[in-house]
């Protein structure tokens, strides 16, 4: 059965203004099934062989067909985006097309843009509302208008922390055990560096090289990571990768949307202090990175340090869930003290949310002086008082301190 998810909503609500929507995101996050719930017809690239032919000779015939009309991974023929422009334009009528790809094509001068025509919307893996493991009794959009968070304790445990973030939230291993999906996330891994790589750009790949990259992003998860550092950490016993190759791999794998970085956020302060610009380094989903490290649920529990980085970004990939659905984004501070602010959730029009997050409840307090610091920095005047400031937090209960910063376990949060 169709697992509900949060994107639902924007995919219907862009279907009623938009003449088609481009449904992007990684491979096997569930864009095809989603898609499907909205859509009255279909064609698959992937696997129709004579679909792919038939664009060769007339791409009409692959867009005719009842609609919303869905046409899965469709970059491995990009040139049927100028087609599917201009039946939009011809038609005149919202709701024509549902596009699903999990590659962004290299840049191609010569495909219009689709603006005013086609509309993209992001999709990532499960969050831990949309498969179950959180109440979502605390919704980030009301945390954004100023709302106190209040919740019994969801009863996550710090193990089941580290198994959900070790199995991620892929909708395809959702029925498979702890072990399984394990396994599961290691293949697609592989798969993505022997496999998906050459693919994107037909380019040969190392997928040797590939393979300590990935590593190396692993162990530096949820940090400013350089690329000189990546380089470093990636050579091993053989010397320093090339920062050339790096910057290449990082490349593909942002378009295979494999990695997300976080960007900074630039309020006005003030304060003298200095904003850092650096992006923080994230997977798409944490399962990735502990699979990167061929680590375990159990792995985590043994190395705290490592497992507190893991679960900031399995928050990040939550948080981004639930922002893209109050139209807001997600983005992260440090400046030139050392304040560091792990998110900052903004909404098109201005309204903010500061969040802290610390994997136990012993690091609340030092999470709340953090985030008023931070609070104190920023240019209120300019860019308006936070609609909250909380400690997003692995265990325990939702509720305001007397500070006014909110504690919330990641077990209540939702969108």
């Amino acid at each position: 059965m169709y697992q509900a998810r949060v994107v639902d909503g924007e995919l219907k609500k862009r279907l009623t203004s938009m003449g088609a929507v481009v449904l992007v995101g990684p491979r096997a996050c569930g864009k095809t099934a989603t898609a499907r719930q909205f859509a009255s017809s279909e064609v698959l690239l992937d696997v129709d062989r004579n679909a792919r032919m038939a664009i060769s000779v007339d791409p009409a015939l692959v867009l005719e067909g009842a609609v919303p009309r869905l046409i899965d991974e469709w970059q491995i023929e990009p040139d049927i985006w100028n087609h599917i422009r201009r039946a939009v334009d011809d038609r005149g009528v919202p709701g024509q097309f549902i596009l699903t790809g999990s590659a962004i094509p290299a840049d191609d001068v010569t495909r219009h843009t689709g603006a005013g025509r086609l509309t993209r919307i992001r999709m990532r893996p499960m969050s831990l509302f949309e498969t179950g493991a959180s109440t979502g009794e605390i919704s980030l959009k009301a945390l954004l208008d100023g709302a106190s968070p209040h919740s019994p304790n969801p009863g996550l445990t710090v193990p089941e922390l580290a198994e959900k973030a070790a199995v991620g939230g892929w909708p395809g291993h959702l029925n498979l055990s702890a072990s399984e999906s394990l396994d599961a996330v290691r293949a697609y891994l592989d798969e993505i560096r022997r496999v998906d790589l050459v693919q994107a750009d037909q380019r040969e790949r190392d997928p040797v090289k590939v393979g300590r990259l990935l590593a190396s992003l692993g162990r530096n998860v949820a940090t400013y990571a350089s690329i000189s550092t990546l380089a470093a950490d990636s050579g091993g016993t053989i010397g320093e990768m090339a920062r050339t190759t790096v910057h290449a791999y990082l490349s593909v794998l942002d378009r295979l949307m494999i990695i997300e970085d976080q960007p900074a956020w630039s309020p006005h302060l003030r304060s003298k202090s200095r904003m850092r610009s650096a992006s923080k380094r994230h997977f798409v989903d944490p399962s990735l990175a502990v699979a990167a490290l061929r680590a375990s649920p159990d792995q985590l529990l043994k190395d705290l340090e490592l497992f507190g980085f893991i679960f900031e970004s399995m928050v990040i990939r939550d948080l981004r869930v639930y922002s893209q659905a109050a139209d807001a984004a997600v983005f992260q501070y440090l400046d030139n003290t050392g304040l560091e602010v792990d998110a900052i959730v903004q909404a098109t029009d201005g309204r903010w949310a500061a969040f802290d997050i610390k994997l136990g409840q012993g690091y609340v307090e030092e999470g709340a002086r953090n985030l008023l610091k931070f609070r104190d920095r920023v240019d209120t005047s300019r860019c308006g008082e936070p609609g909250n400031l909380a400690v997003i937090v692995g265990t325990g209960y939702g509720y305001t301190r007397e500070d006014g910063v909110s504690v919330i376990p990641v077990g209540a949060l939702g969108p």
